[in-house]
Order: structure tokens, then sequence, then C-alpha cells
């Protein structure tokens, strides 16, 4: 299946993150990204649903490319949104941990995502 529609989540390289915990992080971005677009374009969330809420998640270098990632995204008009840790476990209290992007037009999430590598 050709798939038009996807949800990417970034994660850091730079984090030294159990992998439950960053399976939380995601977890937190994926589920805050469907219910923002869900509200706030409700169209785009309907087709991804239907074709089966395809995610990926790549990673980037550091804390920083979140920024530039989140500013190209919301240019084309996608939701995003950065996940905070609350510092209950492995990592300082308001530690940036993943951008959250989408759902959106797979051609449009590429022009923001397209050149990061699955992790």
């Amino acid at each position: 299946m050709d798939f038009q529609y996807k949800m990417v989540i970034v994660t850091r390289k730079d984090l030294s993150l159990s992998p439950g915990k960053l399976a939380a992080q995601v977890a937190h971005a994926a589920v805050e990204c469907a219910l923002e677009t869900k509200k706030k374009n409700s169209k785009w969330f309907t087709k991804w649903m239907n074709e089966g809420a395809k995610k990926a998640v790549v990673k980037t270098e550091n804390m920083d490319d979140f920024f530039l990632l989140e500013t190209k995204a919301r240019k084309l008009s996608i939701y995003t949104t950065i996940i905070t840790d609350a510092g209950h476990t492995e990592i300082p209290a308001g530690t940036k941990t993943v951008l959250g992007i989408g759902p959106a037009p797979s051609n449009l999430i590429d022009q923001v995502t397209g050149d990061l590598s699955l992790l």
C-alpha cells in the first residue's frame, strides 16, 4: 500500500534513554499529535487513520535540530509538538526528548524529515 499520510517522531541521538523510556516519549508525542491534528485538521487525521495510521521514528543529532524541523513543519501547516520530560526517572526535568510531526500528507512531511535516518 502506498501511504498518502503519515506521522513522524524525531528522536535525539545525544540522549541515552533506555528503550522503555524512549518508547514512552515517542508514545507521548504520537498521542498529542494525533489528538491535536484531529482538532485542527480533521480531514488529514481521518485520512491518516483510514490508511492505518502510519508512523515512522527517525533520529537527529540533538535538540537544536528540533527547532529547525519544527519551523519547517509549521510553515507547511503541519502540527508539531516537542515533548518535555517531567524528570521523574532517567533524565532531568525539562529535557526535550522527542519532536512529533503530523499526521499530514506524506509529500509534505518528507519536505521536513525526508533526509533523516530511521531510528
